[in-house]
């Protein structure tokens, strides 16, 4: 899934890299969970590749009606479940492997009415389940300091005390309810971007979008439950479309494969215990120049592959990856 950025591309639901995601683990085989499954391109490439069944895990329902045109022509290999990807322990065990495609999808941000793109006019939605709190209703509710709290900590946005406060300040006069308002508030606080820079605006979506949708939360007990959900030998790849979650990503895989080390050295020491995985990727891959030039949205991408041991799954706290996203999380 793309960041909530560029929606032009000529290619927007082309699964980003695919190929070497599946040059890794090959031959395919056994069942595959595609926890992210979105328009589905992952699990065609699996279903394709040799893979016997894909069950694919989704919690926007568009994208259940949009499958349910296509799905009955692999013949009952793919089952879809209407969830969300931080419980496929409780969907699958003894999976084969397991791939996640993080962030939000090119179908959500073609459509405005999502609220997802502030390249589209519409609703301050984005909600992936299409229920509970909107962004709208977040950016109402919050405080300054807490709303530039989200905006620093999820966007990684260093204007955001600056974009809380004109925030806060416009809606005093109406509320924000439009992707467009929001939009032009944000770029109001920062300079004109620079040939090549994002929109003003991406790091301030990005981080209520991630607020909004619990996305780190539902990462790391994503994480967890794939631990769970996978036989020995199995696989685990995800894809990341920005630096925080390529940390978080990075960090699991160091941790469960026992390669993170001490976070603080006043810490007490802790007896090791086995390996859950083995990192099958010492640097995350990115998109080769072919991948590049037949999608650009490709640009940010960062694939990372473990590989399950034969330990039994453990039950670790996220304090472990010591990352401000996660405090509180369990």
């Amino acid at each position: 899934m793309a960041p909530a950025a560029d929606t032009s591309d000529n290619a927007p639901h082309v699964p980003v890299l695919l190929r070497p995601l599946l040059d890794a683990v090959a031959p395919v085989s056994g069942t595959w969970v595609d926890g992210t499954f979105g328009a589905g391109g992952y699990s065609r490439g699996l279903l394709e590749a040799g893979a016997d069944k894909v069950i694919g895990i989704d919690r926007d329902p568009l994208a259940h009606r949009m499958a349910a045109e296509w799905i009955g022509s692999y013949g009952g290999r793919l089952e879809l479940v209407e969830g969300n990807f931080a419980d496929m322990d409780q969907y699958v065990s003894g999976a084969d492997g397991v791939v996640l495609d993080l962030g939000v999808s090119s179908m959500q941000l073609d459509i405005a009415e999502r609220g997802f793109s502030f390249q589209k006019d519409g609703p301050l939605d984005m909600r992936m389940e299409q229920a509970g709190e909107s962004a709208a209703e977040l950016v109402k509710r919050l405080d300054e300091t807490t709303l530039a709290d989200v905006l620093y900590t999820y966007g990684e946005e260093r204007a955001s005390r600056r974009i809380a406060r004109a925030i806060v300040k416009a809606r005093e006069q109406e509320p924000i309810e439009t992707t467009a308002r929001l939009s032009a508030i944000v770029e109001a606080c920062l300079p004109r971007p620079k040939p090549g820079q994002s929109h003003p605006a991406t790091r301030s979506f990005q981080a209520l979008r991630i607020a909004v949708n619990d996305e780190y939360g539902a990462l790391w007990r994503g994480l967890m439950a794939a631990e769970k959900a996978l036989k020995p030998g199995g696989f685990l790849c995800v894809v990341t479309f920005h630096s925080v979650e390529d940390r978080m990503v990075k960090r699991f895989l160091q941790a469960r494969s026992g390669r993170l080390g001490a976070v603080s050295r006043y810490a007490p020491v802790v007896e090791a215990e086995e390996p859950q995985f083995v990192t099958m990727t010492r640097k995350a891959i990115g998109p080769d120049d072919d991948e590049l030039a037949a999608n650009p949205r490709s640009r940010s991408a960062r694939l990372r592959i473990g590989q399950r041991t034969s330990a039994d799954p453990g039950d670790v706290s996220p304090d472990t990856l010591n990352m401000p996203q996660l405090k509180g999380k369990r």
